[in-house]
């Protein structure tokens, strides 16, 4: 019995997974839409990867023996402030040269995961759980992504919008990251709110039947336009920016469309599903899910990015350095 499972709470009539029935019931808001309200994390996504590891094929889920030994993992990055062991697993194993991540980190610094999840990966169509191939222009707009690690860059304008504390998008505002995994749900009659602990940004969701806007009005979190199939919010959002905020590891184009789906399945679970659609960048839609969890007493703070960004200062600051002993280096060569 998977005690932790998300899915045995659910009846998934949206029929996205057969594994089992609940008689669990959504409730309504007092005009009768179903009741999404509240604020939900994605912590105990954080060591699930976005693509399938080859080696579980197109299984989405981990046995009961995989199960044990990952929420051995989530107990020991719980308890990593209160031991002073470095963690060796999710973003830490990722982390080669030590550095400021070599110490195990403040908890006020980074979100863990409190439930051990039994998914193999986010990706979840195609059923091999890999996002599919990029198309030709795809493949020429990731090739001309700036290097993060390696490069030098010229002015604030070569770095990312996440980076200049702009936007991370829809789906980066939700993905599950190290930090800033929360986000909150607020219904009014005709209306849905998302406010994301990333980046603060919120998005209005009309449910009245508006069309979108004209094509030339766009924005980096796109025009989102909702209504309920049964107890499911289902937001398609299209009018995106293009070329400037990544999904997938690419920079998307302005055909983006990202259709998501709200289905609460149990009183403290939302099983989010959302398909990314973009025909310019990826040679098919894809989609992805997991469930965002209310946590009791999780809170969402105040996203203050621009007011401590010393990140941006310093990297370019330090390019700037280079670029004098470059140049001093030259002309101490010419010289001879």
């Amino acid at each position: 019995m998977k005690a932790q499972s998300w899915l045995l709470a659910s009846s998934f009539a949206v029929g996205s997974l057969a594994f089992g029935q609940s008689a669990f019931e959504a409730p309504k808001t007092p005009w009768g839409d179903p009741d999404l309200q509240g604020v939900y994390t994605t912590d105990d996504l954080n060591g699930v990867p976005m693509q399938r590891d080859a080696k579980y094929g197109t299984r989405r889920f981990l046995t009961e023996q995989e199960l044990a030994e990952r929420a051995k993992e989530v107990k020991a990055e719980r308890t990593t402030i209160d031991t002073g062991v470095r963690p060796t697993t999710g973003f830490w194993a990722l982390v080669k040269d030590g550095g400021v991540d070599a110490a195990a980190a403040p908890a006020q610094w980074i979100e863990y995961a409190r439930h051990a999840t039994e998914l193999t990966s986010l990706v979840v169509d195609p059923p091999n759980g890999r996002i599919p191939p990029l198309t030709p222009e795809g493949e020429k707009r990731r090739a001309a992504q700036p290097k993060y690690y390696d490069m030098r860059p010229a002015s604030w304008e070569d770095l990312s919008t996440y980076d200049r504390c702009i936007t991370r998008g829809v789906t980066g505002s939700f993905f599950p990251s190290i930090y800033g995994n929360g986000s909150q749900i607020f219904q009014m009659p005709g209306e849905v709110a998302i406010r994301y602990e990333m980046i603060h940004e919120t998005r209005i969701i009309p449910l009245d039947g508006r069309p979108h806007v004209s094509a030339g009005l766009r924005s980096y979190m796109g025009d989102p336009r909702g209504h309920f199939e049964g107890n499911t919010l289902v937001v398609e959002t299209t009018n995106f920016i293009g070329g400037k905020v990544d999904v997938g590891g690419v920079p998307y184009s302005e055909d983006l469309k990202l259709t998501e789906r709200f289905t609460r399945v149990a009183p403290d679970i939302i099983d989010y599903k959302i398909t990314i659609d973009d025909p310019q960048t990826f040679t098919a839609p894809w989609t992805v899910e997991f469930p965002i969890r209310h946590e009791p007493g999780y809170q969402i703070f105040e996203y203050a990015c621009h007011e401590g960004n010393h990140a941006m200062h310093n990297r370019l600051s330090a390019a700037r350095a280079l670029d004098r002993q470059e140049a001093a280096k030259a002309a101490q060569a010419d010289s001879k």
